[in-house]
C-alpha cells in the first residue's frame, strides 16, 4: 500500500458558504469584471457589484415563490451566464441546486428531481420545459417551473421586488461549511443515477486549494476563462467557483460549434477542456496542412514541439540547433494554432480521460500546457491534477493540497479529504460502500510515482481476463486508438475470449474529409465504407500504434468497424461521454461474435 499528500494552501472557513465570495468580491473589487455576458452578438462585461445585485434579484423571487432554506432547485439549461447567476442565487435563498443534463430524458428529467424532491425547476428552453411538464404529475413536491428563454430571471426579479435585502442576507447566512450546497447526479454508466452531496466545504476545499496551487492562473484583473463545458458535470462547477473565488473573468458558451469564433473574441488566458477537444484541434489543423500541400511541414513542426517539450524535463534542457528550429517553426506553425485557441491562453486544464504523453508534449511544445487531472464527481471534480510549475506529462499530478490518495494493495484508489461528498442522496447502502473506513473507493486503478504523481491505468470493472488468463485494463490501448482523427471511438472487447478485439467507430467530422482526400464518393457514410480496403488499413495503422503502447498479449488483433458512433440519444454513452460498456457489449453482442467467428 502506498500514499501520498500535500498540506493544506486554503483554510475553509467553519462558519461561511459559497455566497460569501460574491459578497467579499462586490466589496473588495466592485468595478472588476468577474463575468462576461453575450449581449447582442457581443461580450458584455459583468462587474462584481453588478454580479451580486443580479443575484440578489433572482435571490428573492425565488423566496418569495416559496423555495424554503435547504429545499432543492433543478437546473436545465446548456452552459450560459445565467446557470452561474442562478447557481448562486439558489444559494443566496439558502437552497440546494440540483444540476439537470440538457440532454436528459423524461425519464432521468423524473429520476432526478423525484429523487432529489425538487420543489422548483429553472430549464432553458421550450422543449426542457415540456421534457419537465410531461412527467411533473409523477412530481407532487415540484411547485414551480421557469423557463430561461421565456425571461425566467426577469420573472424571478419582478416576484421578488417586495423582498428586502436583510432578507436575503439571512437566507444567505443560513448555511454553514457542511450544508449540502449541490446534489450532483452521476452519469450513471450501469443503474440509476446517485445524488452525490456536495457540500459548502466541499467546494471550498477544492476551490481554495486549486486557486492557491495554481496562483499564477488565477491573476485578478488580468486571467480569464472560456467555460464550454456543461455546468451540470461537476467540473464546469469547479471552474465557475475557483473562478468566482479568485476571482477572474469567466465567460460561457452554449454551443462548441462556435467554440473558435468564441476563443478568438473572448481570448481567455487558460482554456478548460476534455482531451476529445484537444484531439480535435490537433487533428484539424493536420488535415488542413495537409489539404494545402504543408502536411510535411507541418509533421515536422509537430515532431520539433515534442522533441522541445522532451528536452525542458532534461538537466541540460533544449539545445541550441533544437532551439533554432523551434524559433523557425514557432513563427510558421505554433502561433497560428495558439491563436486557434485565442492568442492569450498559456495554459489548459484537461480531465475525464487521458490525453495522452505525445500529445501533451505536442501541446507543451508549442507553448499551451496542458495541465491533467483527474478526479470524480464524488471528489468534487479534480482530486489530483498536475501544478503549473512541475508538470508531469503523462501523468494526472500530484493529489489536491489537503487531501490524500492512496494505492490499495489491489491497485485501486482510495481518497481522503475534506473535498470528498458527504453521501449519496438517499441511498445509504451504496454510500457505506463508497465510503469504506473514512476512504472513497474510487474503482479506478492506479500508480503514485516517488514524487507522489497519480497514473490512472484502468477501471476495476472493466478489466478483462482473456482465456489465456492476461488482465487488460482497456484504457491505455483505448486512448492511443481513440487519438488518431479517423477514430470517435474503440472499446477493446475479449473478456474469456482467446484474444483482444475492439469495437470501432469513425468521427462524422473527419470521415467526409478523408473519403474526399482517399477518391471515395461523396456523402459515403461509415456503414457504406466500413469494408472499403483504404479505411481498413487506415483503422489498421491507428490499432498498430495503439499496440505499440501495451504487451502482446494486451494488444488488439482483430476489430470491427461500426456502423454508427456511439452517442447519448443511441444510448452507448453518458451525458459526460462515458462509454456505457455493458449497453455496448449487449446491442453490438452480433459484431463481437463476428470479430471471433473462425
Amino acid at each position: 500500500m502506498r500514499e501520498f499528500s500535500l498540506p493544506a494552501l486554503y483554510e475553509v472557513p467553519a462558519d461561511g458558504n459559497l455566497t460569501d465570495l460574491i459578497r467579499r468580491n462586490a466589496a473588495q473589487h466592485p468595478d472588476v469584471a468577474v463575468l462576461a455576458r453575450k449581449v447582442a452578438g457581443r461580450w458584455q462585461d459583468v462587474t462584481s457589484a453588478g454580479f451580486l445585485a443580479e443575484v440578489r434579484s433572482a435571490a428573492k423571487g425565488l423566496i418569495a415563490s416559496g423555495v424554503q432554506p435547504g429545499d432543492r432547485v433543478a437546473l436545465m439549461s446548456h452552459t450560459r451566464y445565467e446557470w452561474t447567476l442562478l447557481d448562486f442565487a439558489i444559494w443566496s435563498a439558502g437552497a440546494v441546486t440540483v444540476p439537470v443534463y440538457e440532454t436528459s430524458s423524461a425519464e432521468q428529467v423524473e429520476w432526478i428531481l423525484g429523487d432529489s424532491g425538487a420543489v422548483a425547476c429553472v430549464v432553458e428552453t421550450e422543449a426542457h420545459e415540456a421534457v419537465v411538464e410531461s412527467v411533473r404529475e409523477r412530481l407532487p413536491q415540484l411547485k414551480n417551473v421557469w423557463r430561461i428563454e421565456a425571461g425566467a430571471v426577469e420573472t424571478l426579479g419582478a416576484a421578488g421586488s417586495d423582498v428586502g435585502d436583510e432578507r436575503v442576507d439571512e437566507r444567505s447566512a443560513i448555511a454553514d461549511a457542511d450544508s449540502p450546497a449541490t446534489i450532483v447526479y452521476t452519469s450513471g454508466t450501469t443503474g440509476r443515477p446517485k445524488g452525490c452531496v456536495l457540500t459548502h466545504r466541499s467546494f471550498f476545499a477544492e476551490c481554495g486549494n486549486v486557486v492557491a496551487r495554481l496562483g499564477p492562473l488565477f491573476r485578478t484583473g488580468h486571467s480569464s476563462v472560456l467555460l464550454f463545458l456543461p455546468l451540470a458535470h461537476v467540473l464546469g462547477r469547479l471552474v465557475e467557483v475557483a473562478c468566482v473565488m479568485a476571482p477572474i473573468k469567466l465567460g460561457h458558451v452554449s454551443d462548441i460549434k462556435h467554440l473558435t469564433d468564441e476563443l478568438a473574441a473572448f481570448r481567455p488566458t487558460m482554456v478548460l477542456g476534455v482531451p476529445r477537444v484537444f484531439e480535435k484541434v490537433y487533428n484539424s489543423a493536420r488535415a488542413q496542412a495537409q489539404a494545402q500541400g504543408k502536411g510535411k511541414i507541418f509533421d515536422k513542426a509537430v515532431e520539433t514541439a515534442i522533441e522541445y517539450s522532451r528536452a525542458l524535463d532534461t538537466p541540460a534542457g533544449p539545445g541550441l540547433g533544437l532551439r533554432l528550429r523551434h524559433k523557425l517553426f514557432d513563427r510558421l506553425v505554433f502561433a497560428k494554432l495558439r491563436a486557434v485557441l485565442g492568442g492569450r491562453a498559456t495554459h489548459a486544464i484537461s480531465g475525464g480521460a487521458p490525453l495522452g504523453e505525445r500529445l501533451g508534449h505536442f501541446y507543451r511544445g508549442i507553448g499551451f500546457t496542458v495541465l491533467e487531472g483527474y478526479g470524480l464527481t464524488e471528489s468534487c471534480a479534480a482530486t489530483a491534477f498536475n501544478p503549473y510549475d512541475r508538470t508531469k506529462i503523462g501523468t494526472v499530478g500530484q493529489p489536491l493540497p489537503g487531501s490524500v490518495v492512496r494505492i490499495a494493495d489491489d491497485g485501486e484508489v482510495l481518497l481522503h479529504g475534506e473535498h470528498l461528498f458527504t453521501g449519496y442522496w438517499n441511498n445509504e447502502k451504496a454510500t457505506a460502500q463508497a465510503l469504506e473506513d473514512g476512504w472513497f473507493h474510487t474503482g479506478d486503478l492506479g500508480t503514485l510515482d516517488e514524487d507522489g504523481y497519480l497514473t490512472i491505468t484502468g477501471r476495476k470493472k472493466e478489466i478483462i481476463v482473456t482465456a489465456g488468463g492476461k488482465n487488460v485494463a482497456p484504457a491505455v490501448i483505448e486512448d492511443r486508438i481513440r487519438a488518431h482523427a479517423l477514430i470517435a471511438e474503440c472499446m477493446v472487447v475479449g473478456d474469456g475470449r482467446p484474444f483482444v478485439g475492439a469495437l470501432i467507430t469513425l468521427d462524422a467530422d473527419f470521415l467526409p474529409r478523408w473519403a474526399e482526400q482517399h477518391g471515395k464518393p461523396a456523402g459515403a457514410t461509415a456503414a457504406e465504407l466500413r469494408d472499403d480496403p483504404d479505411l481498413l488499413a487506415e483503422v489498421q495503422r491507428a490499432v498498430d500504434d495503439g499496440n505499440s503502447a501495451v504487451s502482446r498479449a494486451e494488444a488488439v488483433k482483430k476489430f470491427r468497424i461500426l456502423p454508427a458512433q456511439f452517442t447519448e440519444e443511441s444510448g452507448h454513452v453518458t451525458p459526460s461521454l462515458k462509454l456505457k460498456r455493458n449497453v455496448v457489449l449487449r446491442d453490438f453482442a452480433d459484431e463481437i461474435e463476428a470479430i471471433y467467428a473462425k
